[in-house]
């Protein structure tokens, strides 16, 4: 058996990887390779084949997603009032607003969102991390963007949760955020984290953005304004869908 990787393992290789990457254009790349190494299991899960090319975009379009202001209710964005009694943790209220590449809002976009609860446990049947499940907790929330390009949730702030990528491996506390676009196939997928959180410096997925811009971009601000009195404690994170300021995805801008 091989020796289990430590965080100083790790370390040493995000530091190595943390130049920027010139392409065949001579621009700098900041975005990482989907084969990032000190994320293990991208070595198994990035795609090794070329790209298929749809020859019918109409009809890949079918297998979207169908929806309208109907489906999604103000129900599905309070993810403390989905069950019968009051999930355990901090109430925190996330607002913000996806915006295009010149700070105009994007109307009626369906915002999903996925996290742990307050003591950093999936409810997956693949979770196996010794902490409490929650029965009044599920995680999981949806919203159609206003027409300020405005979402809002409230929900519980996630704890962190060991991975074993490495040995004492633990993800910083995050959400994660789902834009539809209007279509499927314009999916994109990010994660929202928390200030100061101490785990930054340890965790590859963080670290694989190499630009700091773009990796402070991922934290959320904390909004005294936002917070609701006895009740919450507010958040405000904008998802920028292209441009110099684009929230970086997990396939890139």
């Amino acid at each position: 058996m091989s020796t289990p990787l430590t965080q100083a393992d790790i370390d040493l290789e995000i530091a190595a990887l943390r130049e920027p990457r010139i392409v065949g254009d001579g621009r700098e790349r900041h975005h990482p390779s989907r084969d990032y190494g000190p994320y293990r299991s991208t070595a198994l899960r990035h795609p090794r084949q070329p790209l298929i090319a749809v020859k019918d975009p109409e009809a890949a379009e079918l297998a979207g997603p169908v929806f309208g202001v109907t489906d999604v209710t103000a129900l599905d964005a309070d993810l403390t009032r989905q069950h019968l009694a009051e999930p355990l943790g901090e109430r925190i209220t996330v607002r913000g607003r996806v915006l295009d590449r010149g700070g105009r809002p994007v109307r009626g976009q369906l915002v999903e969102i996925w996290q742990a609860n307050a003591s950093g446990r999936y409810p997956h049947q693949r979770d196996d991390h010794p902490a409490p499940l929650d029965p009044n907790f599920t995680g999981v929330g949806r919203c159609l963007t206003g027409d300020d390009g405005g979402y809002a949730f409230t929900t519980i702030k996630p704890g962190a949760y060991p991975w074993r990528n490495h040995t004492n491996a633990w993800r910083p506390a995050h959400i994660h955020f789902s834009v539809f676009g209007t279509a499927f196939t314009q999916r994109l997928v990010t994660q929202m984290y928390f200030p100061n959180d101490p785990l930054f410096p340890y965790d590859p997925i963080f670290n694989s953005v190499t630009d700091e811009g773009a990796r402070q971009r991922l934290v959320a601000a904390y909004e005294h304004d936002l917070s609701v009195p006895e009740w919450s404690l507010g958040y405000r994170w904008d998802i920028v869908l292209d441009g110099p300021a684009a929230t970086w995805t997990e396939e890139g801008r």
